[in-house]
């Protein structure tokens, strides 16, 4: 069973992906964590874990038909186990609703994200982020960054480098980095200008995976994260170099160098 707690840190253990304020330059941001089962819990079983990050909405949550949960607010995550094979996550809220399919497979978790497009006022939509949970080397931490907000696509700076390049509504990118403290901002993407968010004090757990999400618009002030964190088996190995993974642009294979301090 998962537990939700509220959290209010300078955006600890998130990376970059988090709005707060448009015109904020340093501080910190609000966000609920959410914190996994390991991984390795249940081989037999898939899961979701289901994140609300529609700001001004109250939703019920349904899967295949039978609903779940109701009164369900902006950053509330639930978590649900579900045997392998094709689910449909729903989202009724008010005369309205948006749903996703998602296969579930044995032993995976996916992230379930109901959030706005990029659109002002556009309708809520789902997108479907499958969990990086492959083992970590050791002093690593994994982090998965998801833009959900409203707002248009934007680069990522960690110790003042880009690393992550042109996130869009919808998109995702993930990469195992030193555990440890970080420095990071999001800009807009491809042009000066001040950051969205930060530049911000974030700290990596060891051995864990860290999603983080956006919601809200940066217009009206009131962008927020919602950070789900889940612990990761180990291999013992070395980090790899190369960051791969994910929709976002990436920056010409940014090795994992490029998020120590300088």
């Amino acid at each position: 069973m998962t537990r939700e707690r509220a959290l209010r840190a300078g955006l600890a253990t998130a990376l970059a992906v988090g709005l707060l304020a448009a015109t904020q330059s340093t501080g910190t941001a609000a966000a609920s964590r959410e914190r996994s089962p390991s991984i390795t819990a249940a081989l037999t079983q898939g899961a979701v874990a289901i994140v609300q990050a529609v700001p001004d909405e109250t939703m019920a949550i349904v899967i295949d038909g039978d609903e779940v949960r109701d009164s369900v607010v902006r950053g509330a995550v639930l978590r649900v186990d579900l045997a392998p094979g094709d689910h449909e996550v729903e989202f009724r809220f008010g005369s309205a609703s948006v749903a996703a399919s998602v296969k579930v497979e044995a032993g995976t978790t996916s992230d379930v994200v109901v959030h706005r497009p990029a659109e002002v006022d556009g309708d809520p939509i789902v997108s479907v982020f499958p969990q990086p949970v492959q083992p970590i080397a050791l002093d690593k931490a994994r982090v998965l960054l998801a833009h959900t907000a409203t707002t248009a696509p934007a680069d990522a700076e960690v110790d003042g480098r880009v690393v992550f390049r042109n996130i869009a509504n919808g998109e995702y990118a993930d990469a195992d980095v030193p555990a440890g403290q970080h420095r990071v901002a999001l800009v807009p993407a491809g042009v000066d200008g001040p950051p969205i968010l930060g530049p911000l004090e974030v700290d990596l757990a060891t051995g864990t995976l860290t999603s983080v999400y956006a919601v809200g618009n940066p217009l009206n002030r009131s962008m927020d994260v919602i950070v789900l964190e889940t612990p990761l088996p180990g291999d013992g190995s070395e980090a790899p170099t190369r960051v791969e993974t994910g929709s976002a642009g990436l920056v010409t294979y940014a090795t994992v160098l490029t998020f120590r301090s300088r």
